[in-house]
């Protein structure tokens, strides 16, 4: 596949000639995707309508999604495709793919912070997908309809149909994001609590003794003492899964993007929330064996910082009624409690 000219007598090189239009489109993508990435949108000049944004841009995802159709039939074995008929294509994508990124640049920071992200990651997805198709395209033999290119134009119509599962508003966004880092602490919080349960030695899959030709490592092992610290880091994964599940419920409840007050402590929540999985991977990773207590203290200090500033932020924002302080208390004890006793197993460390 490919633009293919019509071959004129004398100018073998029309074929290839014919894919310019393809090349120049692949720069303009590029450059476009990079404005995306790291680009600030306006604060729109005419009065926002958060309506009209959501059906404006699904016309300019599906308008996309329809020109990479086109674009990969015509590059799918025959008829020839005419170098004009390539640039007219090209065109066309080209237009579409910036009338993604014009739209995106409407929505204000005032939406919410959480919200653009979402919709830049997808605007981004569509404009990378573009990208590829047409890489594939002009990679192909010239009369083919590759395998890649198949594949490559699935992918553009997948990225343009995300378009229809976006949150619409900044409440619904920071709740996606809390599910999403609640679902990474609950995989890494299953892991840890596998291998405790799995006995004496997480590693034993990897390492037979007698293939190593020497008695067992104690390196690979866990001590009784180090169950006992590890009791109480599993303490602080579990009260990260909870404050997620709490917070995400509480913003499902009470969240609200109708003032720029409650979208902006929104957006302060999903930050924040943003910290835990990593923290919580770390203290994870610090606690195989063989364990450096000292390591372990500080991975678990610094959870136990992001889960009170987590609970603090909730505390003191509109998601949190009076109804809500409860659980807020209660969390917020238990994380100080288990964190009480991990500086208690380590004072020798220090």
């Amino acid at each position: 596949s490919g633009c293919r000219a019509v071959p004129v007598e004398g100018s073998p090189g029309a074929a290839m000639e014919a894919r310019e239009p393809l090349r120049e489109l692949c720069g303009t993508l590029r450059a476009v995707l990079a404005r995306l990435r790291e680009g600030e949108p306006g604060e729109g000049r005419e009065p926002f309508e958060l309506q009209r944004f959501w059906d404006t841009l699904g016309q300019t995802f599906q308008i996309t999604s329809q020109e990479a159709t086109k674009l990969s039939l015509a590059f799918a074995g025959t008829p020839l495709t005419s170098a004009e008929d390539c640039r007219k294509l090209s065109e066309d994508v080209q237009n579409a793919v910036l009338s993604v990124a014009t739209v995106y640049y409407w929505l204000p920071k005032g939406q919410g912070t959480t919200l653009r992200k979402m919709v830049r990651d997808a605007a981004a997805e569509v404009v990378e997908g573009m990208i590829q198709l047409t890489e594939k395209i002009l990679s192909a033999p010239l009369e083919s309809l590759s395998q890649e290119q198949l594949i490559s134009t699935g992918g553009v119509w997948e990225a343009c149909e995300q378009v229809s599962s976006l949150p619409r508003d900044n409440q619904a966004a920071v709740a996606a994001a809390l599910a999403s880092c609640l679902g990474v602490v609950k995989d890494a919080l299953e892991e840890m609590e596998h291998a405790l349960a799995e006995g004496q030695d997480p590693y034993s899959d990897i390492m037979e003794d007698e293939e190593l030709g020497f008695p067992g490592n104690r390196d690979t092992y866990w001590s009784e003492a180090d169950r006992k610290l590890l009791s109480f880091c599993m303490g602080l994964m579990k009260a990260s899964k909870a404050c997620l599940k709490k917070v995400l419920g509480a913003v499902k409840a009470y969240g609200k993007a109708d003032s720029p007050e409650k979208i902006t402590q929104l957006d302060d929540l999903a930050d924040i929330a943003n910290e835990i999985s990593p923290s919580v991977d770390e203290l994870a990773l610090s606690m195989y064996p063989p364990v450096n207590e000292l390591a372990v203290r500080l991975n678990a200090a610094k959870l136990a910082s992001v889960l009170k500033k987590v609970l603090e932020i909730t505390k003191t924002s509109h998601v949190c009624p009076p109804s809500e302080e409860g659980w807020v208390q209660f969390l917020s004890d238990a994380v100080d409690h288990n964190m009480n006793k991990i500086k208690d197993f380590t004072q020798g460390q220090l």
